[in-house]
């Protein structure tokens, strides 16, 4: 064995280590993706539940009090 397998021997087990990388970042970021699909549909199922969006996408506190303008701060 010369110097030459020995360093064709490193740089396939590189390119290997550097596959493997590649291959495991793939997975983990496709399961990230399901699961944040996962979380939004949760939460528009929640806020759909509840019923406290306007018709127009804008969120109003339950008790109406968004803009409450009494005196009683002042």
């Amino acid at each position: 064995m010369n110097v030459d397998d020995i360093v064709a021997e490193k740089i396939a087990a590189a390119r290997a280590r550097i596959e493997a990388a590649k291959a495991r970042r793939a997975a983990l970021n496709a399961a990230r993706q399901r699961g944040l699909a996962h979380r939004h549909a949760a939460r528009l199922h929640n806020q759909a539940n509840r019923g406290d969006t306007a018709t127009d996408g804008t969120a109003t506190p339950p008790n109406g009090a968004a803009n409450d303008t009494t005196e009683e701060n002042q």
